[in-house]
């Protein structure tokens, strides 16, 4: 059998929060309030990382289509093709 290591997380908070955090845990079905904190805090942690990840994504294909469109090279065959036959198409239905 493994041994999962395990790390201890204190914190002290108002007596309020505390009462709203059982209350929620309670209501959630959790068996308990440290059970409720940490599925939340993954869920949320799991949200913000994904969130950071689509941003950095989005910048990165931003780059590469600035890029694309920006540097100064020939269209190849299949694009000068793809071309033409747009242009065959638009004529005979614009007349």
């Amino acid at each position: 059998m493994k041994t999962l290591d395990k790390a201890r997380f204190d914190t002290r908070l108002p007596k309020e929060h505390k009462e709203l955090f059982e209350y929620a845990a309670q209501l959630g079905g959790y068996r308990n309030l440290t059970d409720y904190v940490i599925q939340v805090l993954i869920e949320r942690s799991t949200m913000i990382i994904e969130k950071h990840n689509a941003i950095l994504a989005s910048r990165k294909d931003q780059e590469v289509f600035f890029d694309a469109i920006t540097r100064d090279i020939e269209p190849n065959d299949s694009l000068k093709s793809a071309v033409s036959k747009y242009n065959k198409f638009l004529k005979v239905h614009n007349g």
